[in-house]
Parts: structure tokens; sequence; C-alpha cells
């Protein structure tokens, strides 16, 4: 506690007569410091971004990795609470580019991002195993995906807009391995 309060008292004036060094930064209105390479004032390569837990009082990381004219940007791992993180690549503070989310309620994302919404070829993994495999634009399912109802054995392929499912078709998929298989199997179309 006696080194951050140093921090905020003599580090300011310190920065702002050397802006091209590795000296941390706190700010003391959010409780931040930023501890990382600085060109002309703001951040710029590598840094580790923390912020004071309102419970234990201590510092916990927020993001590590590469900034670009104070924003994020490149390769980097931003964590929302102890269970949820994305890891992957920013650009200008959004998520852009290939890059993994785990969330809060368990439900995993790997795949393309734009603008901080699921954008291109994507991998949903649901907390109950199920998962979609596919396109997405906007955040989204559009386009051809796959969903795998593995609690029931069934396998859903086709065609999405918005996401909603317009056009596919079902099919058993692992019925036998399934935790809730459904009561009958599909019928087999013959060709």
């Amino acid at each position: 506690l006696k080194v951050f309060t140093w921090y905020t008292r003599v580090l300011p004036w310190y920065i702002s007569k050397n802006n091209n060094n590795k000296t941390p930064k706190v700010w003391k209105k959010t409780g931040m410091i930023y501890d990382g390479d600085w060109r002309c004032g703001k951040r710029e390569g590598y840094g580790t971004l923390s912020k004071t837990d309102p419970q234990t009082k201590e510092y916990v990381r927020v993001y590590i990795g590469s900034w670009r004219n104070d924003k994020k940007e490149g390769a980097g791992t931003y964590f929302y609470s102890p269970s949820a993180f994305y890891e992957g690549q920013w650009k200008e503070d959004q998520r852009s580019g290939w890059g993994q989310m785990q969330y809060e309620n368990g439900e995993l994302y790997e795949g393309d991002w734009l603008k901080d919404k699921h954008h291109g070829q994507g991998l949903l993994l649901l907390a109950n195993g199920n998962r979609f495999v596919g396109t997405w634009s906007d955040g989204q399912k559009n386009g051809h995906g796959k969903f795998f109802y593995l609690d029931r054995g069934q396998l859903y392929e086709g065609f999405w807009v918005d996401g909603v499912a317009k056009c596919g078709t079902m099919s058993d998929f692992g019925r036998e391995a399934a935790v809730r298989p459904t009561v009958h199997p599909i019928p087999k179309v013959n060709d």
C-alpha cells in the first residue's frame, strides 16, 4: 500500500517530465495503474493495466498486451472478471481479428471478431456442451453453419439469417452417447 501511495504523489510529475520510459502511471480517480511502454505520453508497445479490487483493495490485472496510440492494439488478454476473459487480437480498443472469449456463464467463443462482435468463422461452445460452428456477422449466426445438439444426439446443418435458422436439415448425431436422446430417431431418407 505504501508503494502505491508513493506512485500517486510522485509519478505523475515524473512521467510528465519523462514520457518515453517504462515508469508506471496511476490514475487516482479510477484506481487504475499502467505499467509498460510509453511513447510521447501515451501507452505504446507492451504493458499491463490493473485496477483496485473494491473488496480486497489490491490491484488486479485488467489487460495485458500490446498498445498503440493509448489504445489496445495487437495481441492481448482482457480480464472482465475472474472467470470471464478475452484473449486475442485488438484494434483501436475493440476485439478485432482472431480471439477466444470465455464468458461468465461458462460459454466459450473461439473465432473471428470485428468491432467487438463475432464476425467471420467461429465456434460457440455452450455451457451444456452443445455447439455451433459456422459463419457469423455482426455478432449473430449468418450464413452456413452446423449446430450440434450433443445433449440429445442431433445435428442441424443449414443456413442462418440474423441468428435465426432459415433452411437446413436435422439428423441424428451421436444419439447413443447423448445425455437426453430423443425418444425416436430421425428416419433416414433414401436417395
